[in-house]
C-alpha cells in the first residue's frame, strides 16, 4: 500500500513539474489585454491590417496601456493538405502566419489564433475536430500565444469532453497558449471550465447597442444569438465566485467605440468590463477610433482596477430597478464602486460603507476614477449625481 501511494505521490509530482516547467499555470494571472479582429472585420482580415494594427498599439500607446494580444478571428484559414494541416488563405496572408506571428512579437507583443471545436468554424472554414493535437502543434510552431476556440457546427459534441481534449493537445504541444472557450454560456461553462481554459465565454455575441437582443438562422442551421451590453451585465450576476487568477468569466470583447454608444454608454460599458475583472479584448477600428474612445480605452485607473492581482470579480451589491450599485474588493483592501444609472434622466445616487464591506463609522478617502482625482474624506457613505446610461466609478480607501 505505501509502494502505491508512493508511485502515485511520484506521478502527480512529475505531471505538475511537467506542467510548469511548460509554463500553463502562470497564464493570464490578470485578465487578458488585447485585441481581436471580429467585432469590427468578421471575415475580411488581412495580413497588413493586423500589422497596421500591430503597429498602432505601439503609436497609440495602447501596448503601454497594458494590451498585449493581437488576436486574428476567424477567416485566416481555407483548408488542410493532404497530410490534414491547416492553411491559411495564401491571398489574405501571403507571408504565412509564422511570418505574422514574428513581426508581432517584434513589437513586444503577443499574437492570438481563432478556432472551433466542430467540423466547421462559424464562417464555415476548417474546424478542429478530429484535428486537435495536429492543429496544437502547427499553433505552437508559429509562435501562437493566445487560442479563441469557438463552438459552431458541434452537432451533439460534448463540451467540457471537447475543450478538454484542445486543452491537453495544447499542454502536449509545449507550447504556453491562453485558453480562450468560446463556448456562449449554454453549458455553463464556469462550473466546469477552471482547470481547462483561461477564461469562457458566458453568454452570446455581444453587440455595440445599449440593450438590443436578437437570434437569427443562417443557411447552414447554425443558430447565432447576440445581446446588447446591459442585458449581457446581468448575466453576470452570481458568477463572480468562478473567477480568479487564471481562470475568468468572459462577458465577450469590447465594443467601446463601435456602433452608436454614446460617450457616457461607453465609458459605462469598459468601467463594468474593469470591475468584473473581463478580459479586455477590444473590438474597434482602432486606426479610425477618436480620442476619446482612446482616451476611455487606455484609462489607466479604470485598467487597474480590472487587472488588480487579487483577481476578485465585482459584484453587484444593491439593484434598486434603474439604479444599481457594484463593488469590487482590490489587494490593498480599497473597494472599487460604481453607482450606474440605467433611466432614461440624470440621478442623484448613494452608497453605504456596509453594503461594500468597509467599516461603517470609519472615514475614508474617496477618488473618482475618471476624473483622476480624489474627491475627499467622508464617513459612512457616498452620494453623487450619476449621467442618465452612465455610471460613476470611485476607489474608496
Amino acid at each position: 500500500m505505501r509502494k502505491l501511494v508512493l508511485i502515485l505521490s511520484l506521478l502527480v509530482f512529475a505531471l505538475s513539474s511537467i506542467n510548469a516547467q511548460t509554463g500553463f499555470d502562470d497564464l493570464a494571472q490578470t485578465p487578458p489585454m488585447g485585441w481581436n479582429s471580429w467585432n469590427t472585420f468578421r471575415l475580411d482580415i488581412n495580413e497588413d491590417l493586423v500589422k497596421e494594427i500591430a503597429d498602432i498599439f505601439i503609436d497609440k500607446g495602447l501596448k503601454e496601456a497594458g494590451y498585449q494580444y493581437v488576436v486574428i478571428d476567424d477567416g485566416w484559414q481555407i483548408n488542410r493538405d493532404e497530410d490534414g494541416n491547416i492553411l491559411a488563405n495564401r491571398e489574405k496572408f501571403p507571408s504565412g502566419i509564422k511570418s505574422l506571428a514574428d513581426y508581432i512579437h517584434s513589437n513586444g507583443l503577443k499574437f492570438g489564433i481563432y478556432s472551433d471545436a466542430g467540423y466547421l468554424t462559424c464562417g464555415k472554414f476548417p474546424g478542429s475536430l478530429g484535428y486537435e493535437y495536429q492543429d496544437a502543434r502547427a499553433y505552437a510552431g508559429w509562435g501562437v500565444d493566445y487560442l479563441k476556440y469557438d463552438w459552431c457546427y458541434t452537432g451533439n459534441q460534448n463540451a467540457p469532453d471537447s475543450y478538454l481534449l484542445m486543452r491537453n493537445a495544447l499542454v502536449k504541444a509545449g507550447r504556453p497558449i491562453v485558453f480562450s472557450i468560446c463556448e456562449w454560456g449554454t453549458s455553463q461553462p464556469w462550473t466546469w471550465a477552471p482547470g481547462i481554459g483561461n477564461l469562457w465565454r458566458t453568454t452570446f455575441d455581444i453587440r455595440p447597442c445599449w440593450d438590443c437582443g436578437q437570434q437569427a438562422i443562417s443557411k447552414g442551421k447554425q443558430i447565432e444569438n447576440f445581446i446588447g451590453f446591459t442585458k449581457i451585465l446581468d448575466q453576470q450576476v452570481g458568477l463572480e465566485s468562478y473567477a480568479g487568477p487564471g481562470h475568468w468569466n468572459d462577458p465577450d470583447m469590447l465594443e467601446v467605440g463601435n456602433g452608436e454608444l454614446s460617450y457616457e454608454e461607453n465609458v459605462a460599458h469598459f468601467s463594468f468590463w474593469c470591475i468584473l475583472a473581463a478580459p479586455l479584448m477590444l473590438g474597434n477600428d482602432i486606426r479610425k477610433m477618436s480620442d476619446e474612445v482612446l482616451e476611455i480605452i487606455t484609462n489607466p485607473e479604470a485598467i487597474a482596477v480590472n487587472q488588480d492581482p487579487l483577481g476578485r470579480q465585482g459584484r453587484k451589491v444593491r439593484d434598486d430597478g434603474d439604479f444599481e450599485v457594484w463593488s469590487k474588493e482590490l489587494q490593498d483592501g480599497s473597494r472599487a464602486v460604481m453607482l450606474f444609472n440605467r433611466s432614461a434622466s440624470d440621478e442623484t445616487m448613494s452608497f453605504e460603507w456596509r453594503e461594500v464591506g468597509l467599516p461603517q463609522d470609519l472615514e475614508f478617502k474617496v477618488r473618482d476614477l475618471w476624473k483622476k482625482e480624489d474627491i475627499g474624506d467622508f464617513t459612512g457613505s457616498f452620494t453623487s449625481a450619476v449621467p442618465s446610461h452612465g455610471v460613476v466609478m470611485v476607489k474608496v480607501f
